[in-house]
């Protein structure tokens, strides 16, 4: 038996298994290199490692569930696969949020005294978070100029830049799931039709709503501010309703889903009680958690460099708390469009009542994509 073999027969003991005596001799502290080590800068340096571990783990839960998305078919199995992953990302973030309250247990004062041993190191050059952001789907336009230059520009390591244009070039999740959103069943004329339904009702409970209070109104001042109201519940709808209006605003940067695929996103909202809904609705929840607590770890980020730094220049030369403030803005949204459809949400009275044939679609559907037996006995639902 080679040498080789037997230390593969050989069990691995704790530290071994995690490599930790490597793991473990990582905080260099600049503080004590330079003669006078500063007691805070070792929580500082084991907080930001954690975070790019815990990066690093986002990015394998994320990449698992694009792979799970580029197939051709997705069964109930697999969209478990994604809700679990996704829910352990949110789980993920969650904790990533909470570690700013032990990171501000460190005073400015005592964050001052090593901050110059920092130099031009910054977490702006986070090459893992960057990979987050664009595997979500973070618009390349959307994205506020660090010091009025392309992000990608902090990178000099081609290993590094090869990655990041590779998750540019990669379809992000925000693509794949309008894809998937784009084959929701009951959208085709031949299988519900659910947008010319949707808009008869709505038109219906504007009607009932809106517009006939205004019709039965005496009080001319009071029939002004309810027509107003009523126009502008009619506006609202429109901007949806109008492929065009649609269309300019994701332009303007306002929406971020094709026209269909919103379609899609507002049927599952609206019949999230039929059971093949059930985990596609859960799946939308799940990527609105995320959005939120990017949001909020963003935002957390931004409160803790101002306490920290106040208005001074960041270490990588940005201006700092400026800079972050205005990442937590709904431009850096990747799913926006799943935050407003409740703008678009009709109440349940009004939802348009499914068909026998779409009730027995939905029965054996998974939100766009037929399981085999269905396939074989109905041609009902849409590739």
């Amino acid at each position: 038996m080679s040498e080789a073999d037997s230390n593969m027969d050989k069990p691995k003991l704790y530290g071994e298994y995690l490599q930790l005596p490597s793991l473990l001799k990582c905080q260099s502290m600049t503080s004590a290199e330079a003669g006078k080590p500063v007691h805070d800068e070792h929580l500082f340096i084991i907080t930001h490692q954690a975070y790019e571990l815990w990066f690093k783990q986002i990015l394998f839960e994320l990449d698992s569930v694009r792979e799970i998305f580029t197939a051709p078919v997705l069964d109930e199995g697999k969209a478990r696969h994604i809700n679990n992953r996704l829910s352990r990302i949110t789980l993920i973030l969650k904790l990533l949020v909470d570690q700013f309250l032990i990171l501000e247990t460190m005073t400015p004062l005592d964050f001052l005294e090593f901050r110059t041993h920092l130099a031009t190191a910054s977490g702006f050059q986070s090459l893992q978070f960057r990979l987050i952001e664009n595997k979500l789907g973070l618009k390349e336009d959307s994205r506020v100029k660090y010091n009025q230059q392309h992000y990608m520009e902090v990178f000099n390591d081609p290993e590094n830049i090869a990655m990041l244009q590779d998750s540019i070039s990669s379809p992000s999740l925000l693509t794949l799931v309008e894809r998937w959103l784009e084959r929701t069943p009951g959208l085709a004329k031949a299988e519900f039709h659910f947008w010319e339904r949707y808009q008869s009702a709505v038109n219906r409970w504007l009607e009932d709503q809106w517009y006939q209070p205004v019709k039965n109104e005496s009080n001319p001042e009071v029939k002004e501010t309810l027509m107003a109201e009523y126009q502008k519940q009619k506006d609202s709808f429109d901007t949806v309703f109008d492929p065009e209006k649609h269309q300019k605003s994701m332009e303007r940067g306002e929406r971020r889903l094709s026209h269909k695929a919103f379609q899609g996103a507002l049927m599952i909202s609206l019949y999230r009680d039929e059971s093949r809904f059930n985990q596609p609705f859960h799946l939308l929840t799940l990527l609105v958690d995320i959005d939120s607590l990017m949001t909020k770890w963003r935002y957390n980020h931004v409160m803790m460099v101002q306490r920290m730094i106040g208005s001074k220049v960041g270490t990588g030369g940005s201006s700092g708390y400026h800079y972050l403030r205005s990442t937590i803005s709904d431009r850096y949204k990747v799913f926006l469009d799943l935050f407003n459809l409740s703008t678009f949400l009709i109440p349940r009275d009004y939802i348009p009542p499914l068909t026998t044939t779409m009730k027995r679609t939905l029965s054996s559907v998974i939100n766009g994509d037929c399981m085999e037996d269905e396939v074989r006995a109905s041609k009902e639902c849409s590739p």
